[in-house]
């Protein structure tokens, strides 16, 4: 990807490697699918390190911005999926 992803400075580095291999999901929820349990994995992790709602729609707009991908359309259709289902927009 031709694009930076939306990181904190307050971060540790573990926190970014963590957020990046969420939006590396988000991704691949877009390309070319990924199963439900490693969306939600990385998902909670991910909402370890960005608990409030309004900093997540922040970050989540942002990646939007730069990438194209919907990171709250992917995280509402893992939701609702069952578990082994393969997450695909």
């Amino acid at each position: 990807m031709e694009y930076s992803y939306p990181l904190s400075t307050d971060w540790t580095t573990q926190e970014m490697v963590d957020v990046v291999h969420f939006f590396e999901a988000v991704e691949a929820a877009y390309e070319k699918g990924i199963k439900r349990e490693t969306f939600m994995a990385k998902y909670r992790r991910f909402k370890e390190v960005v608990p409030s709602q309004a900093e997540e729609k922040t970050i989540f707009r942002q990646f939007e911005q730069v990438s194209g991908y919907i990171g709250y359309k992917a995280v509402k259709m893992a939701k609702e999926s069952a578990d082994g289902q393969i997450i695909r927009l």
